[in-house]
C-alpha cells in the first residue's frame, strides 16, 4: 500500500516537473534527456547483473514499444504541457483506457454495456472540463497542445495493446530501460536534425532540476514502486493510482503555477475519472470471463 501511495502521488507530480522544465528549454530535448538518463540507469544495472540481452524478434518488440510509448507518447505529452496546463495534460493523459476500448471495438470486439456507459460519462466530463477553456481554442498554441496531448494517449493505448499481443518473452524491466534509451537516441536525432535543441550550457538550473526529478522519481523509483505494487496488490486496488495522478497534478498546478481550478474543472475531472473507472471495471470483467 505504501508503494501504491508513492506511485499515486509522485507520478502526479511529474506533470508539474515537466511543466516547469519545458518553460526554459525545448520540450522534446527535455524528454530525450529524461529517457537517456533513465534508460542508462536501468541498462547499467542489468549489465552489472550480467543479464542476457534480447535476441532476434525481441528487438522488434522493444523498438516498436520504444517508438509508441516513449518517442511519441512521452515525447508528445511533455511537449503538450508547454502549451496547456499541467492539470489539463494529466486529465487528458488519463484517457488511455477509453482509446483501448475504442480501438478494440473497431477491431470487432463487442463493447460491454458498462464500458459504453463509462465512455459516455467520461466524454461528458471532458466536455465540462473544456467548457472553461472554450475561448482558449482560439489560441493556435493551445489547440496544438491539446492535439498532441491526445495523440500521446492514443499511441500509449496502441503500445498497451501491442504489449498484450506480444506476451513478455524478455525481462520487462531490462526492456523498459532499453526502450527509454533507444527513444532518447531517436529524440536526440530529431531535435538535432530540426535544430530545435539548445546547447547544454544554455539549459538553466531549474530545468536540470526538473530533468533530475523526472529521472529519479518519474522513470526509476516510481516504476520500481509500481512494479512492486503490481506484484503484491490485486489489480483492482493497484489501478487506483490512475485516478489519483490527475487530481494531484490539478491541485499542485493550481498551488504552484496558479493554474485555473474552478468548479467546471473539478466537477468535470471527477466525472471523467468516474467514467474511466467504469471502463476499467468493464475491461477487467471481460478479461476475467475469457481467462486472461
Amino acid at each position: 500500500m505504501l508503494a501504491l501511495c508513492w506511485v499515486s502521488f509522485f507520478w502526479g507530480t511529474t506533470w508539474i516537473a515537466s511543466k516547469e522544465g519545458v518553460k526554459h528549454m525545448p520540450a522534446l530535448q527535455l524528454a530525450a534527456m529524461r529517457q537517456f538518463f533513465g534508460g542508462f540507469i536501468y541498462i547499467s544495472f542489468f549489465l552489472f547483473k550480467k543479464a542476457p540481452w534480447p535476441k532476434g524478434k525481441q528487438w522488434k518488440t522493444i523498438i516498436i514499444l520504444s517508438i509508441l510509448n516513449f518517442v511519441l507518447s512521452n515525447g508528445l505529452s511533455t511537449w503538450g504541457v508547454k502549451y496547456i496546463s499541467s492539470g489539463l495534460g494529466a486529465i487528458i493523459g488519463a484517457l488511455v483506457p477509453l482509446w483501448v476500448v475504442v480501438i478494440t471495438f473497431f477491431r470487432g470486439e463487442r463493447l460491454a454495456r458498462l464500458a459504453f456507459v463509462g465512455l459516455i460519462i467520461s466524454f461528458a466530463g471532458i466536455c465540462v472540463v473544456f467548457y472553461d477553456h472554450l475561448s482558449d481554442f482560439l489560441i493556435p498554441n493551445f489547440r496544438f497542445g491539446i492535439f498532441i496531448s491526445i495523440i500521446s494517449t492514443l499511441t500509449w493505448a496502441f503500445g498497451s495493446l501491442y504489449t498484450k499481443k506480444k506476451a513478455a518473452t524478455f525481462n520487462p524491466y531490462f526492456s523498459l530501460g532499453l526502450q527509454m534509451f533507444l527513444s532518447s537516441i531517436l529524440l536526440f536525432a530529431y531535435t538535432g536534425a530540426t535544430g530545435t535543441s539548445i546547447n547544454l550550457s544554455l539549459i538553466p538550473a531549474i530545468s536540470w532540476w526538473s530533468i533530475s526529478y523526472l529521472v529519479v522519481f518519474g522513470s526509476v523509483l516510481t516504476f520500481i514502486a509500481y512494479i512492486y505494487a503490481l506484484q503484491h496488490l490485486p489489480a483492482a486496488i493497484n489501478s487506483v493510482y490512475a485516478y489519483i495522478n490527475p487530481i494531484i497534478a490539478v491541485i499542485l498546478g493550481s498551488l504552484i503555477f496558479g493554474e485555473t481550478l474552478n468548479a467546471a474543472i473539478a466537477i468535470g475531472g471527477i466525472v471523467t475519472l468516474a467514467g474511466l473507472y467504469m471502463v476499467n471495471i468493464s475491461m477487467r470483467k471481460t478479461r476475467n470471463k475469457i481467462g486472461l
